[in-house]
C-alpha cells in the first residue's frame, strides 16, 4: 500500500511586510514511515495568526524566522493516526507547531498538549480554548490584574483575543470599551462579546467617540495593536492604570521601526505600567486556563466566533486576509473531516 499524499504549504520567499499569497506555494510528497518514538499526525484544522507575519520576518522577533522553503509554522489540531510510542495512543486529539500541511510526524515532545474537552469542537482548541484564548487570560488578569469597577479597553476587540479579553474582564466585574474597525465588527462588540461601549476606529470623529468613552479615564488597555490607536487611548489613562502589549498588528512594517508620540511622560505622570509579553514564555500558566476558559464556554459566559475556510488551497492569502479585515472571528483553514 502506498503511503499517503502530504501536501505541505511551504514559504516560497520572504516577505518584506505582510505574507500574499505569493509568497508561499503548496507541494507535496509522500508521508515517510515513522521511527520508534515518533506519531503521525492527521491535521484537521490549521490556525491563521496575526503573529504570523512576525513569525516570517527576517526583522527581530522573539522567535527564528521561518526558512525559505519550509512548510510555515502554524498550530494545528489534528488526530493519531498512528504511533510508535506509547505514551500517546492512537486515535488521540492533539495541537502543537505541526505547520500548515496534512500530516506531520513528530515525537511526543512536540505535542502542545492532548485534547480532553471532547465535549466542545475540535476548532475551539486553536481558538478560544487554544492560544488565544489563554493569551487573553494571563494577559488580562496576571499582568493586567483587574479590580472590580475598572475600565478595560481593547484594540482588535472583534478578534479571538480581544473579544476573549472583554468577556473575561466583563467576568472580572469590569466596564469594558472595545475598539474595531467597522459597524459590523462595532457591532459584534456589543451583541456578541458583551462590551458596555464599542468604538470604530476608521470613524472620522474615531478621536472624539474614544474621550467621551473614556471620560471617566482608562485603568488597563490591552493592545493589540500599537500605532495611532495606542496613541489615542495612552492619553485617557489614570494613575496606575497597566498597559499591556500583546501586539502591534497597526504596524505595517518594523524596518525602519516607526516613530510617533512618545509614551514615557504618560507613564512618568500616571505612574502606570506598560508590559510586553509572549504566551509562550509562560506554559506553566497554560492548564489553569483551559479549565476556566472550557468551564465558562460550557456556562455560557464565554462567547465565540469562528471563521473557517475549507481548504488547504486558502492558505497562501489566508494571512493577508487578517490584515484586510476579511474574517470576522478566529480565522482557522479545515483540511479533513473532525
Amino acid at each position: 500500500m502506498n503511503p499517503p499524499i502530504n501536501r505541505q504549504v511551504r514559504l516560497r520567499s520572504r516577505p518584506s511586510a505582510i505574507p500574499q499569497a505569493e509568497h508561499f506555494e503548496i507541494t507535496q510528497e509522500p508521508v515517510p514511515e515513522l521511527e520508534d518514538g515518533q506519531v503521525l499526525v492527521r491535521n484537521v484544522y490549521l490556525s491563521v495568526e496575526p503573529a504570523m507575519r512576525g513569525w516570517l520576518s527576517a526583522v527581530g522577533n522573539y522567535s527564528e524566522p521561518v526558512p525559505v522553503g519550509a512548510v510555515m509554522r502554524a498550530f494545528t489540531a489534528g488526530r493519531v493516526q498512528a504511533s510508535r510510542d506509547s505514551a500517546v495512543p492512537v486515535g488521540a486529539w492533539v495541537t502543537g507547531l505541526f505547520g500548515w500541511q496534512d500530516y506531520a510526524v513528530v515525537r511526543a515532545g512536540d505535542i502542545q498538549r492532548q485534547i480532553a474537552e471532547r465535549d466542545l469542537p475540535l476548532s475551539t482548541a486553536l481558538g478560544v480554548l487554544g492560544i488565544n484564548g489563554v493569551t487573553a487570560h494571563y494577559g488580562l488578569l496576571q499582568l493586567g490584574r483587574p479590580q472590580p469597577g475598572e475600565t478595560v479597553v481593547v484594540s482588535t476587540a472583534a478578534g479571538s483575543v480581544g473579544s476573549c479579553v472583554g468577556q473575561i474582564a466583563k467576568l472580572q466585574g469590569c466596564r469594558t470599551i472595545g475598539i474595531t474597525g467597522g459597524e459590523t465588527k462595532r457591532r459584534m462588540c456589543l451583541e456578541q462579546f458583551g462590551f458596555d461601549v464599542a468604538v470604530d476606529y476608521k470613524a472620522p470623529d474615531f478621536a472624539q467617540q474614544l474621550a467621551a468613552a473614556c471620560a471617566g479615564g482608562v485603568d488597563i488597555y490591552y493592545d493589540n495593536t500599537s500605532g495611532a490607536i495606542s496613541d489615542a487611548v495612552l492619553t485617557h489613562l489614570n494613575k496606575g492604570a497597566r498597559v499591556i502589549v500583546c501586539g502591534t498588528a497597526a504596524v505595517s512594517s518594523w524596518d525602519p521601526i516607526p516613530s510617533g508620540p512618545r509614551v514615557e511622560r504618560h507613564l512618568l505622570t500616571k505612574r502606570a505600567s506598560m508590559q510586553g509579553f509572549v504566551i509562550f514564555d509562560h506554559p506553566e500558566h497554560y492548564d489553569a486556563a483551559y479549565r476556566d476558559l472550557a468551564q465558562w464556554i460550557r456556562g455560557g459566559q464565554l462567547r465565540y466566533l469562528e471563521d473557517i475556510l475549507v481548504g488547504i488551497e486558502h492558505a497562501p492569502d489566508a494571512i493577508a486576509g487578517l490584515y484586510r479585515g476579511d474574517n470576522l472571528g478566529k480565522r482557522l483553514i479545515r483540511i479533513a473531516e473532525d
